[in-house]
This record gives structure tokens, sequence and C-alpha cells, in this order.
């Protein structure tokens, strides 16, 4: 059976696991990276929550220079399987050439202006005098891997594209393998401490970039890296960041989001808030991260049967998926509540984060299990080619709803009202959400209803 007939014929639970499971463990490797390495770094002595804290604050450069590489990424391995769809072969490895010169090329601006203006960027990012010299400790090295960083990612992304997804599994599995291993030796063996953790994530992430470029120019790969097609084309390089924009956007979205919950948690608990919120995004990035999975499993099977105008399969798709995601994000939910001071305490070594994360945590993923309507909403439109309503609702529940609500909640309750702001968020999202989506669903029947009367018409 082809990918069509697949697409067409096999029944959705069947495609959802064929398809969400590689993209799970994509999405769990991903975000082990950050994970474990503030899990190393909460349990170093002598430091307390200072160095967790420094840590956080510099998560919107991390999140920055994400952006850039999905801009790179994401655009050229969408530009590529066009290109291959449309069997022009040579398009396809120009904008391999193309996408690699400008991800290397802004990944050297991106270190650059990162070294020169890190310091003043983690002021702004809610940064204060003890946190400060621990997020520039971590960042700096950080920085100095951009370029491992954003390769590392493109060329990953690519694979995909390329016909090689157990490589860009495999890649990904090494760094973090690698990462996990290096952070141990380099943070409590050789005690390099929040140094050690950076040099640990840049080594592993250079391993999967020297791993992609070997793949590219020796491996088995279908496409090759050229050098004649170094040189850049602007109608290439036009397609390839038009694509990537959205995802792009997104993520200097999120940054925004960080910087304003890192100020406001600054100046509402000190800097153990700003250390207990980079506990509890660590904990529920690993309950979120098969959610996405599960999103971009479900999207091809959504939007081919949309553009097949097969509106009930695509329909079954969103719901079957919500539904898995819904039990997925119950049973986290449950676990968390039930059991929060041992998720705090892997990332809390001295103790003093747990007070402060401990009851942040119970409020923060109080409506996890709701989440899977505005999650795969958005996600819905964004498959079957509603680009601006995907990107709209998308940013609610990140950004144009959340922000508000953050100096609103905060202002009114203080702490426990910035660990509400997401909560009261998410509620008002899900609403919204739902709403657009039923909509959307009801529009099919009577759409099937116009077909049904041209067709008694014209007989």
């Amino acid at each position: 059976m082809n990918r069509q007939q697949e697409l067409e014929n096999t029944s959705i639970g069947r495609l959802l696991l064929k398809y969400s499971i590689p993209a799970i463990i994509g999405m769990l490797v991903n975000a082990l990276y950050n994970v474990v390495d503030r899990g190393f770094i909460g349990n170093i002595p002598d430091v307390g929550n200072a160095a967790m804290a420094g840590v956080v604050i510099t998560m919107p450069i991390v999140t920055i220079i994400l952006g850039f590489s999905m801009l790179i990424g994401i655009g050229t391995t969408a530009y590529i399987s066009i290109k291959l769809g449309e069997h022009q072969r040579e398009e396809a490895e120009k904008a391999l050439g193309n996408g690699f010169i400008i991800a290397t090329f802004m990944a050297l601006i991106l270190m650059v202006l990162g070294l020169i203006f890190a310091p003043h960027l983690l002021k702004l990012f809610g940064g204060n005098e003890e946190t400060i010299p621990y997020g520039a400790q971590y960042i700096n090295i950080f920085l100095v891997g951009t370029l491992f960083n954003v390769l590392g990612f493109c060329f990953t992304s690519i694979m995909r594209a390329d016909g090689s997804p157990k490589m860009s599994s495999v890649c990904m599995v090494i760094g973090c393998v690698l990462n996990i291993i290096l952070d141990y030796v380099f943070v409590f063996v050789i005690q390099m401490g929040i140094e050690g953790a950076a040099l640990a994530t840049i080594i592993s992430q250079a391993v999967t970039a020297i791993i992609g470029l070997w793949h590219f120019t020796k491996g088995k790969s279908g496409l090759k890296l050229r050098k004649h097609y170094f040189k850049c084309d602007l109608s290439v390089i036009k397609n390839i960041v038009a694509i990537g924009m959205a995802p792009a956007t997104m993520q200097m979205a999120i940054s925004l989001v960080q910087v304003v919950m890192n100020n406001v948690l600054n100046r509402t608990g000190g800097q153990v808030a700003v250390a207990a919120m980079g506990v509890i995004s660590a904990v529920t990035m690993l309950v979120l991260m098969p959610i996405f999975g599960i999103n971009q499993g479900a999207q091809p099977i959504i939007g081919y049967n949309y553009g097949a105008k097969n509106y009930r399969r695509a329909k079954e798709t969103s719901i079957l998926s919500m539904i898995a995601a819904t039990i997925i994000l119950t049973i986290g939910c449950i676990i968390i509540e039930i059991m929060p001071g041992f998720f705090v305490r892997i990332f809390d070594g001295t103790g003093e984060i747990a007070p402060v994360a401990v009851p942040g945590i119970r409020i923060y993923v109080l409506t996890l299990p709701i989440l899977a309507v505005s999650i795969m909403g958005s996600n819905y439109f964004q498959a079957i080619g509603k680009a601006k309503v995907a990107t709209v609702l998308s940013l609610l529940r990140q950004v144009l709803v959340l922000i508000p609500v953050i100096y609103i909640a905060s202002s009114i309750g203080g702490l426990t009202g910035a660990w509400c702001a997401q909560p009261i968020s998410d509620v008002i999202c899900t609403v919204i959400v739902g709403f657009v989506l039923i909509k959307e669903f009801r529009s099919y029947k009577e759409n099937s209803h116009e077909v049904l009367l041209k067709s008694q018409t014209s007989e």
C-alpha cells in the first residue's frame, strides 16, 4: 500500500500511531536537552537557587536561537519537500546548499551579537546581581556553540524531507545521551559547575551537527551538499524564509513571554520564584512534548484528507488526537498533583526551591487536561492550510491572552496570581478555540448539503 492509499484507507487510529510515535520520540529528545541541564544544575552543591535562576534568565536567548533555527530548518525542509514532489531534484539540492550557507552565516551573527549584548540582555530578561553571573557563565559558553545548535537542528529536520527519518532520530538520540553523560562528567566529576553543563550541551550538539554534515556529504542521503550550490540564490532564500517565518515568529513570541514572566516573578517572589519557574517549566515540558508529537503526526493525515475533501476523516483525526492528548495530559496532571515534591526534588538539590515550586506547580498544571482543545485546534487549522487562523489561535495562549493576564493576575494576587496566569489563559483560549473549531466542523455539514442539492438538481 503506497502513502496515498494509506492516508485514504487505513484506520485513523493506526495512522496516528504510525506517524506520531517517531515525532513524540523526537520531541522528547529535544526537550531532554534543557531538562537534563536544569536537573544537573539544580543539584550543584553550594550554589543554591541562584544557578537555576541564572539558567532560567538565559532561556529567552536560547528560544530566540531556536526561532532562527526553525526559520531556516523548517523553511528549507518544506521547500525541499515541495521540490522533490515536483521532481526537481537539482532545485532541492540548491535549497539544501542555500539553507546550509544562510544557517551558517546567521548562526555566526547570532553568536557575535549574543556575546556582545548578553550581560545587558540577562538584566533585561529578569536577572539580578546574584543570578546574572551564573546566567553569563552558562550563556557565554552556549553561544560559542550557536553554529552547532543551528546546523544540528537544520540537518535533523532536512533528513526527514530527504527520506531518512530514522537517521534523524538516531542523530537526536545520540546527542541527547551524550549530553546526559557529559553533564554528569563535567558538572560532578570534573566539577566545572554550570559552565560544565553548557559545555556538555554544545559538544553534544556539535556531534549531532557533524553526523548531519557527514550524512549529506559522505553518507547515504538522497540529496548532497554540493559546493556549486553554496552561491546564494535570492529566490530560493525568499521561499525558505517565507515558509519558516510562522514557526520562527511563534518562538520569538514565546521568548517575549519568558521575559515578561521572569520580570514579574523576580518582582513578586525574587530569584527563588524565577528558579521555581525553571523547575515548573521543565516538568510540564515533559508532559507537553508527547502532545506536540501527536500534533506533528496528525498534521499530514488531516491535511491530506482535507485536501481530498474527505472532511469526515480529517475531523475524525482531529477528535481522536484530542482524546489521546487529553488522556495523556490528565494522567500527567494527576501524577504531578499527587506528588509534586518528587518532581521538584529532581531539580532542587538544595531544598531552597521546593517551598515556592511545589504550590506553584500545583496551580500551574491545573488546566493541563483541557489543553488538547487549544493546542490541537490551532494545529488543525495549520494542517488544512488556514495559516492566519492557526497563527492567531496559537498566539492566543502564548501571547495575546497570556501577557495581559500575567500583569493583571500578578498585580492582584502577587506570586500566586503569577502562577494562576497560565491556567486562566488556558481556560479563555480553550473556549475561544473550541468555538472556532466547532464552527469549522459545522461548515462541513453545510458544504456537504450544498453538494448534495447540486447533484440532485443536475439529475
